[in-house]
């Protein structure tokens, strides 16, 4: 029977990784993959991790499982972390998944297993996997207007224009920060113009937050979820500790689904634990549980909260770096934008050819659609780059 398995295209980001590990080239750079980088290359263990990680060793006294939904006091941080004291804790149900990928999966789930006929509605452009998932599931997809290429910023008039014919029981998949690929976001403003959209259509918010931090503030990142969930009845949010905690390989998200009335949030509850069930039964505990420590012990918090302050101030430099050293090379201010953009990403405007040009001649590895991830710089190529775009793109 395995005979008949068809290939299955290859995942373009670890597709152009294997092509930067094979490129012979030194001075090489990696813009590719969506993981953070120190000025040395390097993705280190933060520093509150690393103590809650000894502390944990040292007091852990079981391996046995926790719940189906994962610890409670993992939901529970999140919560706080995200939502504040947005809506009331007992409007909130929340479960334990690995990484933000499975809290995404896991919302479409919970989407289709309220309304079968559901439609999805994602940015274009959105994270690849978004689109992937939706299509492997089977569930029906329709992209909303967001991007204007011509000036890298969002296009709003058309993206409303879009949700227009947004059906009752549609999801609609936002962005909560640091928009993934293009680093351009809405402003609160247009959160709320969008919430009163979502609410009047009766369909039902997904907000993906998966660089909480990287933008412009831990707060800051947070105020467009927390004005959807004031504004929404019900609503959904994939929240991801991947990036903002650096625990990439330990698999540490969450999926909460804040009801209308708390007396609604048992069946919630009941129904995503049935989906953790279906799926992988219980979560995986390791980096949930260091997240929780973190979180809930103040020494620990504030050491985070001051090294993801260091880490994001670290990107806004690098930004600010690169958009002066191409106002220098172009002599316009035509890449201005890439300073206003926020998190890791940036979508720069470059066709395909322009991309594998960039790859062919300077050794600079960026996605095809000219994602780039800035956190992949540093103070010696950042010029590099500058040079790069200035040469093949202006």
């Amino acid at each position: 029977m395995l005979e008949n398995l068809k290939p299955q295209a290859a995942d373009k980001i670890l597709e152009l990784m294997q092509f930067y590990r094979e490129d012979p080239r030194d001075n090489k750079v990696d813009l590719g993959v969506g993981v953070y980088k120190d000025a040395t290359g390097h993705t280190p263990i933060m520093r509150a991790v690393k103590a809650a990680e000894k502390q944990l060793w040292e007091q852990e006294t079981t391996k046995s499982y926790t719940a189906l939904s994962g610890d409670p006091a993992f939901g529970a941080a999140m919560r706080d972390l995200v939502l504040a004291d947005t809506v009331p804790a007992d409007r909130v149900a929340a479960i334990a998944t690995p990484g933000g990928t499975g809290a995404i999966r896991q919302a479409f789930e919970l989407a289709r297993l309220a309304n079968p006929d559901t439609t999805v509605w994602t940015s274009n452009p959105t994270w690849p996997n978004h689109l992937s998932i939706l299509k492997f599931m089977g569930l029906p997809n329709r992209e909303y207007a967001y991007f204007d290429e011509a000036s890298c910023t969002v296009d709003f008039d058309a993206m409303m224009a879009s949700l227009a014919d947004v059906k009752a029981g549609d999801v609609v998949l936002l962005h909560g920060c640091c928009h993934n690929p293009t680093g351009a976001n809405l402003t609160l403003d247009q959160y709320g113009k969008v919430a009163d959209l979502i609410a009047e259509k009766g369909a039902l918010a997904l907000v993906d937050i998966a660089y909480q931090g990287f933008g412009d503030g831990l707060e800051e990142d947070a105020a467009p979820t927390r004005l959807l969930a004031s504004k929404l009845p019900e609503m959904m949010i994939a929240a991801s500790c991947s990036k903002n905690f650096g625990v990439y390989r330990e698999r540490a998200g969450c999926l909460m689904a804040i009801s209308e009335r708390a007396e609604q949030t048992a069946n919630a509850q009941g129904s995503l634990n049935f989906l953790n069930r279906q799926n992988y039964s219980f979560p995986p505990d390791h980096g949930a549980r260091l997240v929780t420590m973190i979180l809930t012990d103040p020494a620990l918090k504030a050491d985070w909260m001051a090294e993801l302050e260091e880490v994001r101030q670290g990107m806004l430099t690098l930004r600010q770096n690169l958009a002066d050293e191409l106002r220098q090379r172009t002599n316009s201010d035509r890449f201005d934008f890439i300073a206003q953009h926020r998190g890791m990403f940036s979508r720069i405007g470059a066709t395909p050819e322009e991309v594998l040009k960039i790859r062919e001649d300077f050794g600079i590895y960026m996605v095809g659609d000219s994602r780039m991830n800035i956190a992949g710089l540093n103070d010696r190529t950042v010029p590099l780059l500058a040079e790069a775009i200035a040469k093949t793109c202006a």
